[in-house]
C-alpha cells in the first residue's frame, strides 16, 4: 500500500471541500435544522411519543442517516465524476498507484466527510430536542459502515454516469425515496400489516433502525439483523468496485 499516494488523494478531495464549504458542509446542516423545524412543530404537537420517546428525540437517528446517505453518495459520486468529466482521471490511472489506493483515496476522503457533517448535526440536534445515546460504540459501528458503504455506491454511481443528469438520477429518485421511507419520521409499526411487510423489502429501514437502536435502545428490526444486511451491502458493493477497476468500466478507452 502506497500510503503517501493515498494521503495526497485524500488530501486533494478534502481540500475541495474545503473550497466549497458553503454548499458541502453549512447547506447539508441547515437543511436538517429546517426538518427538525417543520417536522418537529407540525408533527410533534399531534404525536407525543413513540416508543416510549419523544417524537423530537425519535427522529434524530433517521434525520442524521438521511443526510449521511445522501451525502455520502453525493460526496463520491462527483468526486470521481468530475476528474473523469474533465480528463484528469488519466494522470491518476497513470500514476504508480494501485486501483485500491485509488479507491481508498476517494472513498475515505467522501466517508470523513459525511461523518463530519453526521457529528455536526448530532450536535446541531441538541439545540433542538434533549436525546440520549445507549451504545455509543455501535452507533460508531454503524456511523462508519454507513458511510463507507454509500460512499462506495457513490463512487460506482460517479463511475456509470456520463453526464449530470444521470449523476443525480440515482440520488434523487432512489435514495431520498427509500430514505423517507425507511422509517426516518416514523415507526413501521405504525403501518398497516401488509405494509410493514412491503416496507421491510426496504434496505434502508435496517439502517435506520439498527442507528436508532444505538441511540434508545428500540428498533423496527434487530440490530443484529440490520449490522448483517449493511456488511451484505459492502460486501457487494466492494466486489462492484473491484469488478470496475479489473475491467477499467468507464475508466479506460
Amino acid at each position: 500500500m502506497n500510503l503517501q499516494s493515498v494521503k495526497t488523494l485524500y488530501l486533494a478531495e478534502m481540500a475541495r471541500s474545503l473550497r466549497t464549504i458553503l454548499q458541502s458542509m453549512v447547506s447539508p446542516v441547515i437543511s436538517t435544522s429546517l426538518y427538525f423545524v417543520v417536522f418537529g412543530a407540525a408533527i410533534g404537537t399531534r404525536i407525543s411519543e413513540v416508543n416510549g420517546v419523544s417524537y423530537g428525540a425519535f427522529i434524530v437517528p433517521g434525520l442524521i442517516m438521511l443526510m449521511l446517505l445522501t451525502q455520502s453518495v453525493s460526496n463520491a459520486s462527483f468526486g470521481i465524476f468530475f476528474p473523469r468529466f474533465s480528463g484528469s482521471i488519466y494522470e491518476i490511472l497513470s500514476a504508480p498507484m494501485s486501483y485500491v489506493e485509488v479507491m481508498v483515496g476517494y472513498v475515505g476522503a467522501a466517508a470523513t466527510k459525511s461523518l463530519i457533517l453526521g457529528a455536526i448535526v448530532l450536535l446541531t440536534a441538541r439545540l433542538f430536542v434533549p436525546y440520549s445515546i445507549d451504545h455509543p460504540l455501535m452507533m460508531g459501528v454503524f456511523l462508519v459502515l454507513t458511510a463507507v458503504t454509500f460512499s462506495l455506491l457513490g463512487f460506482i454511481i460517479g463511475i456509470w454516469a456520463d453526464g449530470f443528469e444521470k449523476l443525480q438520477l440515482v440520488p434523487l429518485l432512489v435514495i431520498t425515496p427509500l430514505t423517507f421511507l425507511g422509517g426516518t419520521f416514523y415507526s413501521i409499526d405504525m403501518l398497516p400489516r401488509f405494509w410493514q411487510l412491503v416496507t421491510l423489502a426496504n434496505p434502508v429501514v435496517y439502517l435506520v433502525s439498527g442507528f436508532r437502536w444505538s441511540f434508545y435502545g428500540i428498533s423496527d428490526v434487530s440490530p443484529l439483523v440490520s449490522l448483517l444486511v449493511i456488511l451484505l451491502f459492502l460486501g457487494v458493493a466492494l466486489a462492484v468496485v473491484g469488478w470496475i477497476f479489473r475491467s477499467g468500466y468507464r475508466l479506460k478507452p
